[in-house]
């Protein structure tokens, strides 16, 4: 919590949400991870009402300082709330608190699910373990029904963020082609850094030169990765992390989580270094009956690489600045070299 809240506050937003006659918080723990937001473990006795017993939560609200890019509190707990009625693996949304006097931030509560997530340790169990072909598949399932989100029907949403299509996951449908619209976000994370960044400027342009036309339309995570979803037992438990999502081209997402950046160093396994391209691709495209091109998803690979080296100097920059002193962000810098050569070898042919 911030130094200005306290637990009573917690308390008892708790009991009004949750209709009980006494709420106790027992703990509420940083979790692991988590760069871009603040997440906490939370447990909690209720007394009365519909929720009596044991609370075994998280509590996710913003950080310190955050990236353009990032929805706020509010935004996330609608798309999750969306992504949950979709049938999707995701945490139970339970409650949004947009009044920051509570705890100094806005949060929402969502319910624990026990699992792993850490990418360095997923790539090796999968490998140990003997489940990273049947992972695959079910995470390129998964990745299908994402696509599949409803995202303009009528009825409000709560939490929507103003100027969102009514009814619809929060943010609106890009103007032109979504690669150009990244390249155009990208380009403006560039401009507001202290300093350049060639290789990367390197990678937009090149990027630009080559977008491919314009494609299909969907409800994109835009950060479905290893590291950013659950499993227990060898299977997936949840996705995490919607902080990103919204419409794009759902290619995007194939590319990113095929993306050599996220292997964590399995570089053999394509399909996030857990096992092989063609099995997510083969399993992705069986549930979404839809044909995922080979030739477009090395543009959109190429993207991913641009897009991570732009996030993580923006990352650097939240500590270099003094905005947020975490060595964790200080040390997001240093994959940056490795991502600019791998868009320069990505790129050197044209």
């Amino acid at each position: 919590m911030t130094h200005d809240a306290t637990p009573e506050n917690l308390e008892k937003f708790l009991s009004q949400v949750a209709s009980a006659a006494r709420v106790r918080v027992i703990a509420l723990e940083p979790l692991a991870g988590g760069a871009i937001q603040d997440n906490r473990r939370l447990t909690a006795e209720i007394e009365g009402g519909a929720w009596a017993g044991t609370l075994d939560a998280v509590l996710r609200m913003d950080a310190p300082s955050r990236i353009a890019a990032s929805h706020d509190r509010a935004a996330e707990f609608a798309i999750l709330k969306r992504a949950h009625a979709a049938g999707v693996k995701v945490p139970a949304p339970l409650w949004l608190c947009a009044d920051a006097a509570v705890l100094g931030r806005p949060f929402f509560v969502m319910r624990y699910v026990e699992g792993a997530a850490a990418g360095h340790r997923l790539v090796k169990d999968a490998v140990l373990k003997g489940y990273g072909e049947s992972l695959v598949a079910e995470l390129g399932e998964e990745l299908a029904k994402i696509h599949a989100i409803p995202w303009a029907i009528p009825g409000a949403i709560p939490g929507a963020i103003p100027g969102a299509i009514p009814g619809a996951i929060p943010g609106a449908a890009p103007a032109r082609a979504p690669a150009l619209d990244l390249i155009s976000t990208y380009r403006d994370f560039l401009d507001d850094l202290p300093e350049p960044a060639p290789a990367v400027e390197w990678g937009l342009a090149w990027l630009e030169r080559n977008a491919p036309p314009e494609g299909a339309r969907a409800f994109c995570h835009r950060d479905f990765r290893t590291g950013n979803y659950l499993v227990k037992d060898g299977k997936l438990a949840a996705v995490l992390d919607w902080e990103f999502a919204g419409l794009g081209d759902p290619d995007e997402d194939l590319g990113w989580f095929l993306a050599k950046c996220w292997r964590f160093g399995k570089t053999g396994l394509e399909a996030g270094g857990i096992g092989a391209r063609e099995t997510f691709l083969a399993a992705y495209e069986r549930a979404s009956g839809r044909r995922a091109e080979r030739a477009r998803l090395g543009y959109w690979e190429v993207m991913a690489h641009v897009r991570w080296a732009a996030i993580a100097l923006q990352q650097a920059e939240r500590h270099a600045s003094g905005a947020e002193e975490s060595l964790e962000l200080a040390l997001t810098a240093h994959v940056v070299p490795e991502l600019e050569l791998e868009i320069l070898d990505r790129t050197r042919e044209n």
